[in-house]
């Protein structure tokens, strides 16, 4: 327990562009070193790419990408009588959005693609079509939460 109030929540202004809160959360976390304009200019790039590349809009795509990439199930840890288990737990909505963008900057990253853009629109793109690391990723947490079903009465 805190000894003083918990901390407000922090409210995020929608993004200049499409005026769209989730794209706002998107960019705050694809930022580094506080370089907003540099963010702002990879994922508005990497719309423009998928708008190309798809024919489709490309906040189309980037929502739908989001809405796939969104884990329902994942495993904490849980100490019981000195052994620890993998419980499964549902996601929180906000924890569930917070975690597929996480994923889809880590794996945008790690591809071999030239410049950010280019990797962020692949990814999307793949993730779009439920396909790619993050999906992947997505898939592995949901096996695991689904494998370790018999702990889910530790739940707290």
């Amino acid at each position: 327990m805190p000894r003083k109030k918990y901390a407000k929540k922090h409210e995020t202004l929608p993004d200049p562009v499409h005026g769209n809160l989730t794209v706002a959360k998107f960019i705050n976390n694809l930022m580094q070193g506080g370089k907003k304009s540099t963010a702002e200019g990879i994922l508005y790039g990497a719309l423009e790419v998928i708008e190309e590349k798809t024919g489709q809009p490309g906040l189309a795509v980037f929502k739908q990408a989001l809405s796939n990439a969104k884990p329902v199930l994942e495993v904490k840890s849980r100490r019981v009588g000195g052994a620890t288990y993998q419980v499964p737990v549902e996601v929180r909505p906000e924890r569930r959005t917070s975690l597929a963008m996480r994923w889809l900057i880590g794996f945008a990253k790690a591809r071999p693609e030239k410049s950010m853009k280019y990797r962020l629109a692949a990814e999307l793109m793949a993730a779009a079509k439920k396909e790619g690391s993050t999906i992947k990723k997505r898939e592995d947490t949901h096996r695991m939460a689904e494998a370790n079903k018999a702990f889910a009465h530790y739940r707290w």
